[in-house]
This record gives structure tokens, sequence and C-alpha cells, in this order.
């Protein structure tokens, strides 16, 4: 069956239609509204990196101080690690809201696409608590313009310091790695070449990583003194990588952004970002043609993110193949609520505990923790990583509960009809109808596979 243009720009490009929500009826529609003000963050504001990060030194220094200061100590540790929890889970919770009622779902989509790209995992490292601020920050503001400038927030930004070890990175022939007798870390340089830019299969050596992981030598961050480029840890010499010289006999951070500004440029990094974003919109093998058209988007415009963005809503392929792609556990959870038109205050208003019982702990039974994928490489894209038993017998078990919660009110079929549109077949409508009761029918639509796909 043939599917509008709206049905498929919400429920593919999006986060699924809504009764609440008009949904665009053009990629000029779509990308005027992602060129336009940010309004949905403004409406819903997510505290950023300094003011978690504040937070974060603070529980340090507390959590230290209760090793030897008492009774008093651990009381106030406790209470600061509380409310460091509760506003982290209220972050998760305006993070729900943001997509359930937003009329610019392909933003909301981006956003979620690029903290994968760029991932910084909320665990351990004192990254707990300012992940969320690192997202909000180093990659929602730069979504819509050059992938240089992207590249070079998120991959500098402080928070990939930490999670990728560039803090404990000092050059060996550096003043400050003679005194310590410390060396590299490579983890940034490689995934900053494997992951957020070349790709795995990208035209660089171990000795460009080596080479690269000692032009990064200087960047430096802790939660006391903040970020810092420490020339006196830096490797001195030039460093070839990938065929040209950077640096000098003094490091500075000029360098790694000259290189950087290369990196971004290079062929290998356009069809890398290019084949990505083909992957996580369309299709776990997408259409060759999409992946060079978007490519070249990329090369011909100096890596404007924007045009890479049109290059793909306007191919063909991007309109064809519905249901080859599973929505994540997250994306599944806010089309639900889009589809039930659930209101701001049911999630705004609703207690942490309840938050964590309705969303954050089924996300995760269903393989998702909330900002926590297990490596730097972000969360699978396969089709079959999350369609599996446990996973499906998990989204069951919550749409049994959230059609309890907001569902008894619903036609099911009327729903299958306003989430799928004309996409709702027939023979599931009929389904749904047969139903004991209107939540046990909203239940079995949730579960179905053709709202669980796009």
């Amino acid at each position: 069956m043939n599917a509008a243009f709206s049905t498929l720009a919400e429920i593919r490009f999006g986060y699924g239609l809504s009764p609440m929500v008009a949904a665009p009826r053009s990629v000029d529609a779509m990308l005027a509204r992602l060129a336009g003000p940010d309004v949905i963050a403004t409406r819903f504001p997510i505290e950023g990196f300094r003011t978690r990060a504040a937070q974060e030194r603070a529980l340090g220094i507390l959590r230290k101080a209760r090793r030897t200061g008492g009774a008093s100590a651990q009381t106030a540790f406790r209470k600061a690690n509380r409310r460091a929890t509760r506003d982290l889970i209220r972050d998760f919770g305006t993070s729900l809201i943001r997509p359930m009622l937003s009329p610019d779902g392909f933003r909301e989509r981006l956003l979620r696409f690029w903290a994968d790209h760029f991932t910084v995992a909320a665990s351990g490292k004192g990254l707990r608590y300012v992940t969320t601020g690192y997202i909000e920050d180093a990659i929602r503001p730069y979504m819509t313009g050059n992938f240089a400038t992207l590249l070079k927030s998120a991959s500098l930004h402080p928070a990939m310091l930490i999670y990728l070890d560039q803090v404990q990175s000092i050059g060996p022939n550096s003043r400050i790695g003679k005194r310590l007798h410390r060396g590299l870390n490579e983890n940034l340089a490689r995934e900053m070449l494997e992951l957020h830019t070349m790709g795995v299969n990208g035209a660089y050596t171990q000795k460009d990583v080596r080479q690269l992981a000692k032009l990064l030598t200087g960047l430096y961050y802790n939660f006391r003194t903040g970020f810092k480029y420490r020339a006196a840890a830096a490797e001195p010499g030039v460093k070839t990588v990938l065929g040209h010289e950077y640096g000098g006999l003094r490091g500075q951070l000029s360098d790694i952004h000259a290189f950087l500004d290369d990196l971004a440029m290079h062929p290998d990094t356009a069809q890398n970002i290019a084949h990505k974003l083909a992957v996580h919109f369309i299709a776990d093998k997408p259409d060759p043609g999409m992946v060079q058209a978007i490519s070249r988007a990329y090369l011909e415009s100096g890596g404007a993110l924007m045009e890479c963005y049109r290059a793909m809503l306007e191919h063909p392929a991007a309109w064809q193949g519905f249901g080859s792609k599973a929505k994540q556990p997250f994306d599944y959870m806010v089309s639900t609520l889009r589809a039930l038109g659930v209101e701001e205050a049911a999630v705004a208003k609703m207690p942490t505990r309840r938050l964590r019982q309705v969303f954050a702990t089924p996300m995760q039974i269903m393989g998702q923790p909330w900002l926590r994928p297990g490596g730097p490489n972000g969360w699978p894209e396969q089709l079959d990583a999350w369609i599996t038993p446990q996973a499906v017998a998990a989204r069951i078990e919550w749409a049994l509960m959230i059609s309890a919660m907001y569902g008894k009110g619903n036609d099911p079929r009327d729903l299958a009809r306003v989430a799928l549109a004309e996409l709702a077949d027939p023979r599931l409508v009929a389904v749904l109808g047969a139903a004991e009761s209107r939540a046990e029918g909203v239940a079995l639509f949730l579960s179905a596979p053709e709202f669980n796909r796009r």
C-alpha cells in the first residue's frame, strides 16, 4: 500500500503521527521547520553541561568527605546524590516530552542520531549526570550547520575527553610526560577516525591513529579546573596524519582544529556520514544511489548538513520500503505517547519514581537503558537487534501497562487509523475491533509489527 507523504514523514523521519500535531506535507516544509528556531527546546529546557558539571564536582567533594566525615557527611552526600538523580530523571522526562509534543519530529530524530554517532555513555567516570548536558550543548545547536563545526563541538567536548580517556593521554616526550613517565592513550584518536568520521573501512592506518593520538595530547579537562589546553603535555614535533603535517615544536589547539577541518572534508568521511544517515532513517542495507547522492551533496556543499538532509529526503528511496526498520525502544515509547495523544502534564507531573517505573525501567528491559549504550559505537541499527523474543515480550508487557493508563478511552480501531493512517491494514483493524476490551485492543495494536516498525 502506498503511503501519503505526511504519513511517512512522521513515521519514518519523526516520532509518529499524533492527533495533536499536524504532519509536514513536503520536504521543503520539513526542512523549513528544521531550519527555524528550536521552539520545543526553549519551551522545555534541559540544563547544560556547565551546570551539571558543577553538580558533579560538588558531589565529588561530598563523596570524598563522607569517607572521614562521619554521619553528617554521609547524610549530606546522600541528599545531594538524590537531588542529582532526581534531576537526571527529570531530564529523561523532558527528553520524552520534547518529541512527544514537537511539530518538528525530524529535528528530534536527528538529535538522537547525532548523539548516538558521537556517543558518550552516562555511566562511570563522573559522566552519569552530565551526559544530557553534553548532548544539549555539543550536539543540539549544531545539527543544522557544518559537519566540521559539529565534529569539533562533540569530539573535543569535555565529556568526550573523559569518556574516551583523552584526559589520561600525555605526550611521552613532553615536559609533563618526561617528568611523570606517562604516555599516549589512543582511544579518542581511534574513535575519531573509525566512528566519528572515516568509518571502519576508511583509508587510515594504525600509524595514522598513533600520530593523531600524539596530535591530540594537550587536551585536558577535570571537574575542578575545567577545560584547558596543556602545551606542556603536548607531544612536540610535527605529526603526519593521513599524509598531511600538523603541529611543530610546541603543540597548539589550533593544530587540532586544522586537522579536524581537513578530516571533515575527507571523501571517506562524506561516504561514512551518508551511509550512516541512510541506514538510520531508511534501511539496514540502504540504496547505494541514495548514499552516493548524500555523499555528493556533503562534498559539494563543504559539509553543510542541511544539504545532506535535503539529498536524503529528495531521493526516491527515502519514501519506499516501509517497515524495513524497527523502532528502537525510546522511539517506540515516544510514538506510543504521540499516537495516544498523551498530554504534557501526564509526563511532566509524574513523580520521578513513577517515571522510572513507567518508562526508564521498561526501556532498559527492552534493551536500551537511557544514554547507556555498551560502547562508543552506540546502539545497533539492525532490525533483528531490537525485535527479539525477549524484547518483544517486554514491549507487550509495557503496552499492557500503558494502555491501562492512557488507552481505556481509545477505540483501538480509531487508534490504528490515527497512528498508521492509510497504512492501517483492514485485517488488523478488524482484529482490534474483536478485542475483549478497548484497553486490550489498544495493547494489541501497540504490540503489532506494523506499529513497531517504520
